[in-house]
């Protein structure tokens, strides 16, 4: 976490319980972490052209959904690293359980009948959503957010680790992929966390493209949306396999992973 004193800028005091390594208005007087806040498009553009995709290609809704949600969180953590506000901050941390429970109802629901809905599953999943909603507003210790993250997390892993070994295991690629992008942003994120003093002292001594590199939080974002949309393509994948079709990932421009698939030929 940053050290207590740092400077003022537009949006005025910070009054989130959380902030980050990065030195507060250090770029621009109009953006709290400049840095933190510019790494969330990874998180915003590429979800929602995964979500008109979809739309395109007539998904289910809960894919649709996926990308959209993920778009939310990115454009909460823009608002929430933009403005160090409380308010902002739950716009970012709320979603991020949200998102997590579409992830984990359509990993679970990648084996049943097209359009099928698992009512018993929603009522869980928004359930726990609502209680972990409650209990955040009221007690607002980041910590608890962090653990209840961390188990949908877990649980998308789990659920994935067994899909690539007693399923699907050509798409290990995919899947440990996703896992492994995303775990990188998670020892980052911690780095950042433990070694704040540590990096700020470091960025005073560098040339500034050097100190940029060090803003693992802003690295956090990029990896962690880019293991997040993995996941997405993977869950997706893994769904239209058993639906019959057949998916492919393509690199658009040579970069970017998206899925690409069509109906299998009926003969």
């Amino acid at each position: 976490m940053a050290p207590a004193a740092d400077r003022e800028g537009y949006w005025g005091p910070t009054t989130s319980t959380l902030d980050w390594c990065e030195e507060n208005y250090a770029v621009t007087w109009y953006i709290a972490e400049f840095w933190n806040t510019v790494s969330n498009l990874i998180m915003i553009i590429p979800p929602i052209f995964g979500a008109i995709q979809s739309v395109r290609d007539g998904l289910e809704k809960r894919y649709i959904a996926s990308y959209l949600a993920l778009t939310v969180v990115g454009m909460g953590s823009w608002c929430f690293h933009m403005t160090l506000k409380y308010e902002m901050q739950l716009l970012d941390e709320l979603p991020m359980i949200y998102s997590c429970c579409i992830f984990v109802y359509c990993m679970f629901e990648c084996f049943k009948m097209k359009n099928s809905v698992n009512y018993h599953l929603l009522f869980i999943l928004v359930l726990f959503s609502l209680i972990v909603t409650t209990v955040y507003l009221k007690v607002k210790e980041p910590v608890f957010h962090q653990v209840m993250y961390g188990m949908l997390v877990f649980t998308l892993v789990l659920r994935s680790i067994y899909i690539v070994t007693w399923v699907y295991p050509w798409l290990r690629g995919l899947g440990y992929t996703s896992l492994g992008i995303f775990l990188m942003g998670f020892l980052l994120w911690n780095i950042d966390n433990i070694f704040c003093d540590s990096l700020r002292n470091f960025r005073k001594k560098v040339p500034p493209v050097i100190g940029v590199a060090t803003q693992f939080h802003a690295w956090w974002h990029i990896l962690t949306g880019l293991g997040s949309y993995l996941h997405i393509l993977f869950s997706l994948y893994t769904r239209t396999l058993y639906l019959r079709y057949r998916p492919k990932v393509k690199f658009l421009f040579g970069i970017w992973p998206v899925i690409l698939f069509e109906p299998l030929r009926k003969h």
